[in-house]
């Protein structure tokens, strides 16, 4: 198989490092956010950690740190929501800390692989980008992976609107019609996105939608379910997350 299917960061160390490409999904709302940080300019830096080293990480960087959501202010608006984010002014760097799709970010990096960061909001962009550069072929493997949730004992919560996004981005890629050889699990993430009749309202009642409505941040889904509106497909390079080069 030239194209396989993951979950969660435990799941892309064991796929990384047979693969030339790694897709990272994380729809609420790490990979959204750092498209809609890209598309206004800004140079994205993945961490693990949301404590204090993430601050003096980011004086490391000379970037802007994004807080949670509920700790933004008028003078600090930049926070892990892509609504706030796309308001805001647009720093030249930003660290992003998220528990699982900068981890994952960095278990794929760390062996080598091309990370991209992938939403619905631009799978399309990023299957042709894809396409375009041979991944998924036999020479070229590709993994995707869905980045989930956490239950609160720290273990992997499967989450539909990862399951979505990275089935998006792999229906998009055999629409391509490069010919590479999905795994089992990547046909049937492919196929769930595809008999998905209304995905914006899918996004908006599962269980991380239904969340961050309950938490106050409606708009946060609203940007995620933008689908197929961006064509900017941000690649991990020397540690921050930017546009990908034509």
């Amino acid at each position: 198989m030239t194209i396989s299917f993951g979950w969660g960061p435990v799941e892309a160390r064991a796929l990384a490092p047979a693969a030339a490409c790694v897709v990272v999904v994380d729809v609420l709302s790490f990979t959204t956010s750092v498209g809609v940080a890209v598309e206004g300019g800004a140079a994205v830096h993945p961490y693990r950690w949301r404590d204090a080293t993430a601050a003096a990480f980011a004086r490391e960087k000379d970037a802007v740190l994004a807080v949670g959501r509920r700790e933004a202010t008028e003078a600090h608006p930049w926070s892990l929501s892509p609504a706030a984010l796309r308001t805001a002014p647009v720093p030249d760097r930003l660290v992003l800390p998220s528990p699982n799709g900068s981890t994952i970010s960095a278990e794929a990096a760390s062996g080598g692989a091309t990370v991209v960061a992938a939403s619905l909001r631009n799978p399309t962009a990023v299957a042709r980008w894809l396409a375009d550069r041979g991944y998924g072929s036999a020479d070229r493997p590709l993994a995707v992976i869905a980045s989930g949730e956490r239950w609160p004992d720290g273990s992997l919560r499967p989450a539909l609107e990862d399951l979505l996004g990275a089935g998006a981005v792999l229906s998009a890629l055999a629409r391509t019609g490069t010919g590479g050889a999905p795994s089992p699990e990547a046909s049937a993430a492919a196929t769930l996105w595809a008999a998905t009749e209304d995905p914006v309202a899918a996004l908006h009642g599962c269980d991380s939608g239904r969340e961050l409505y309950e938490y106050g941040f409606p708009q946060d889904v609203a940007v995620a379910a933008e689908i197929d509106s961006s064509t900017t497909v941000p690649v991990l390079v020397d540690g921050a997350f930017q546009e990908a080069a034509p």
